[in-house]
């Protein structure tokens, strides 16, 4: 069985492009592996977070994680800030990874744009090293992410190898993950402008649909998401970027081929191909916001919560003493 790590910030409602890149794949991974999924909401305070808002979209995204299909029995589900070994090792690999590599990370400059120099958050820079320890404290074989995360796995795999190197002595102290990324799906984009990828902190609502919107949200949003002027619905990113968006989409909620949808609809119109790939969305979102409703303020969350914390605190606690040990931390026993 492979070890499986996956993290998401609870700093906004999951968009149908986290879904589909990241969490869809959730379901079935857990059959075979063993996976620990993640609220990483240490990661979340980057940015500045309004603290009941940022324990409330915690509790909504665990909800969520279970609400997609997530087994407690199969899976380990937890809050990364209830885990205290996330920190202390992501302050290892802070010491063992250069301001050079921090400042080369795409998300870095993007993010500290943002800002003048003088005031850009720490955690802008150093956050990569806390997904890192995310990753290597359950010696995780692979990680499921979406494709603009593959730089931080590349961090991740640059640092192990550094790590093993370094304090190794010829022995393997941290697994080399490997980046899972879906064959498709994997980059959802904006449904307003097809050329940037779908985000929940999207300025414009009408760019993504949360996986928590109600059945006419989602309608009003595909109807009003952007096409072009030729009426024919094709699969083609350079010409039909924003058509070949919406038939991603529509693949992955129906498991219907793209070429498949193509041929069903090549004598269609936008406004029928819309009306219906709003209707799929939202037969798979409905059941999920049911559950997760239910689940939200109940001592079952709780419960899988408490115990999904204490199964990830053994193991990552047994990764922890290793780095410290390696490093010189603590004394001889």
């Amino acid at each position: 069985m492979k070890k499986i790590f996956s993290g998401i910030q609870p700093s906004g409602t999951p968009t149908i492009g986290n879904y589909i890149g990241a969490m869809k794949q959730f379901i079935s991974i857990q059959e075979n592996n063993q996976c620990y999924f993640c609220i990483v909401d240490e990661h979340a305070i980057t940015v500045q977070q309004e603290p009941n808002k940022l324990r409330q979209q915690t509790k909504s995204l665990a909800a969520l994680y279970v609400a997609i299909g997530l087994d407690p029995k199969k899976s380990v589900i937890f809050i990364q800030s209830e885990v205290s070994a996330h920190a202390e090792a992501a302050w290892i690999v802070q010491c063992n990874t250069s301001i050079g590599e921090l400042e080369r990370m795409t998300q870095f400059k993007d993010k500290s744009s943002k800002y003048e120099k003088s005031g850009v958050p720490t955690g802008i820079l150093t956050y990569p090293p806390l997904m890192v320890a995310d990753i290597i404290l359950y010696q995780a074989d692979e990680v499921p992410v979406g494709e603009d995360q593959k730089q931080h796995i590349e961090l991740t795999r640059d640092f192990v190898n550094r790590f093993n190197t370094r304090y190794g002595n010829g022995n393997i102290l941290l697994t080399l993950p490997e980046v899972s990324i879906p064959k498709s799906g994997g980059r959802i984009m904006s449904l307003q402008d097809p050329m940037k990828k779908m985000s929940k902190s999207d300025s414009s609502p009408k760019g993504y649909v949360s996986m928590l919107d109600e059945p006419n949200v989602i309608r009003k949003k595909i109807k009003s998401a952007v096409t072009d002027s030729s009426g024919i619905i094709e699969y083609n990113t350079e010409k039909k970027p924003a058509i070949s968006n919406l038939l991603t989409i529509f693949s992955a909620f129906t498991h219907i081929s793209i070429e498949n949808l193509e041929n069903k609809y090549k004598d269609s119109n936008y406004a029928t191909f819309k009306n219906d790939l709003a209707e799929a969305i939202i037969a798979v979102l409905e059941p999920i916001q049911q559950r997760h409703n239910e689940l939200l303020d109940s001592g079952e969350l709780d419960f899988i919560l408490d115990e999904g914390a204490e199964r990830a605190q053994k193991v990552a606690n047994k990764t922890l003493k290793k780095m410290q040990r390696a490093v010189g931390l603590g004394r001889k026993r």
